[in-house]
């Protein structure tokens, strides 16, 4: 775990000789109307993308907050505790919420979820959950932050972990992707494997982060160190949401000399391999041997190997490093990185 100091982003707080900046002062610098300005903090995806940019940039210049219920809230807790998630019926985003909603359960705080499935709906939020006062602290699950937001959080008091994301000034929960790709590999070559496969997931959104580009890439990599080429035709990237995996898996399997080793970014894809071979009379692991990534309650069931990352504990780890600074906010941010580890089943 290494800690770094917080910044003092605090200090640059109006003093109180200073007039508060209001709505009306948002829309000037921005050159919108009052009611854009209102659109903006309230329901940010019926504003079109370049006024809503020009709406956030004047709230982080002027440092606005609304006065009327800001005013009222802003030295009481309101006892509520937000997370940001995409792909909220996804099974490791379950999981993981499974821990937030547990560590949560004998405290003060009720949680509120909001769903994300889109850039601008993410943008939005981190423009209007800060200056609203709704909430005592913020999880954002899997989706970047920069800087002017995370600036945002902090001079509005909006205490925020992040999980599958990083930055410097936000306490984070994080694991090495890469890592995990490596030691998937290790464990496959020492099973004798020649040819490999990567399964990854094509669903490429502008508001998440894409963990399965760091997982190829460390599976590639300990690949290469050991002089073995990770063909080209073999690395699939397929949508699972399109429900149309199976295809791209079978042709696959059925190439000439194809596979004996497949790794996949996610147990879902995986458990997706796993039917296709069975589908197809292939012998597990005789035939093809399939690891996959997260460690989903279904791959126990299913006796699939993979890499756990510990879903249920990262989302308990980022309650109790919110609770840790809404006790003691002058506590110094946290980057906590959780450590991978190899589940061997049956299908190795």
């Amino acid at each position: 775990m290494e800690v770094y100091p917080q910044r003092s982003i605090y200090s640059r707080r109006m003093s109180s000789n200073k007039r508060v900046p209001t709505i009306y002062d948002v829309a000037e610098k921005a050159g919108v109307s009052i009611a854009t300005v209102s659109r903006v903090l309230n329901t940010p995806h019926q504003v079109n993308e370049e006024k809503r940019l020009r709406v956030f940039a004047a709230i982080d210049h002027l440092g606005f907050t609304p006065s009327a219920e800001a005013s009222a809230r802003a030295r009481k807790a309101v006892g509520r505790i937000g997370v940001l998630t995409p792909f909220f019926t996804l099974p490791s985003f379950v999981q993981r919420m499974r821990g937030v909603a547990g560590a949560l359960a004998d405290t003060r705080y009720e949680l509120v979820i909001y769903p994300i499935d889109s850039l601008e709906k993410l943008e939005g939020y981190l423009a209007m959950l800060p200056t609203s006062k709704r909430l005592d602290g913020l999880i954002v699950v899997s989706m970047p932050v920069d800087e002017a937001a995370s600036e945002r959080l902090i001079n509005s008091e909006l205490e925020t972990v992040l999980i599958e994301s990083t930055s410097d000034l936000l306490s984070s929960i994080q694991i090495d992707d890469r890592l995990g790709g490596a030691m998937a590999a290790r464990h496959l070559m020492t099973k004798g494997h020649t040819r490999f496969a990567y399964i990854g997931d094509a669903d490429f959104l502008d508001y998440c982060v894409h963990p399965g580009e760091m997982r190829l890439r460390g599976y590639r990599r300990e690949l290469e160190k050991n002089s073995i080429d990770l063909s080209e035709k073999f690395v699939k990237l397929i949508s699972v949401t399109s429900g149309e995996p199976d295809g791209h898996i079978e042709e696959m399997l059925t190439s000439p000399a194809p596979p004996t080793a497949v790794f996949a970014s996610t147990d879902t894809l995986a458990m997706h391999v796993l039917k296709i071979a069975r589908k197809l009379g292939m012998r597990i692991p005789e035939d093809v041997a399939i690891i996959g990534f997260d460690d989903l309650d279904m791959a126990e069931y299913l006796d699939l190997t993979t890499i756990r990352q510990q879903l249920d504990e990262s989302g308990r780890a980022a309650v109790e490093l919110l609770m840790t600074r809404l006790n003691d906010p002058s506590r110094p941010v946290h980057h906590v990185n959780f450590q991978l580890t190899l589940i061997e089943r049956e299908t190795t």
